[in-house]
């Protein structure tokens, strides 16, 4: 019974991390069709930064390369990360074995990310989110092999 709580306590986390990622999509596709170079100026100014400075020419440089990214790959990036994570987090609610195996390969391709994000920025934090996702990817692994140990177990 407990298994079954934190396959659902994944799940409800997943869930809202496709939540999270639609409403960010969303503000952004209302985003595109404005001036977002000027706005971003207007906000650098507003909080006392020079434009010329590394991190807001950064940004404005990156904003300036999102302007002419064509809509539709920024929609199909959003809606299929969108769907992946609440495919995961319908299958894990429902217990199958196929959420369990996206949730442990999804989980570990983050890894080097979060790995490398931490190499560069040492924290609590970062340190915090490698431990617990490392934790569910082998959590997630072990129960698909002991489902494949049990399946051959009767079959053999």
């Amino acid at each position: 019974m407990k298994a079954r709580g934190a396959l659902r306590t994944v799940a409800g986390f997943e869930a809202l991390k496709g939540a999270v990622a639609l409403a960010a999509g969303l503000g952004l596709l209302g985003l595109l069709h404005h001036d977002l170079h000027r706005l971003a100026l207007s906000l650098i100014g507003h909080v006392g930064l020079s434009p010329g400075a590394h991190y807001p020419a950064l940004l404005l440089g990156e904003l300036d390369r999102l302007q002419h990214t064509p809509t539709q790959w920024l929609l199909l990036a959003v809606a299929g990360y969108v769907a992946l994570r609440w495919a995961e987090a319908w299958a894990l609610w429902h217990g199958a074995a196929w959420g369990e195996w996206l949730g442990a390969v999804s989980g570990a391709l983050y890894l080097p990310l979060e790995l490398r994000h931490l190499l560069h920025r040492p924290g609590m934090a970062g340190a915090a989110v490698v431990v617990l996702n490392l934790l569910l990817v082998l959590w997630l692994a072990g129960r698909c092999w002991q489902r494949a140990r049990r399946q051959r177990s009767l079959t053999g």
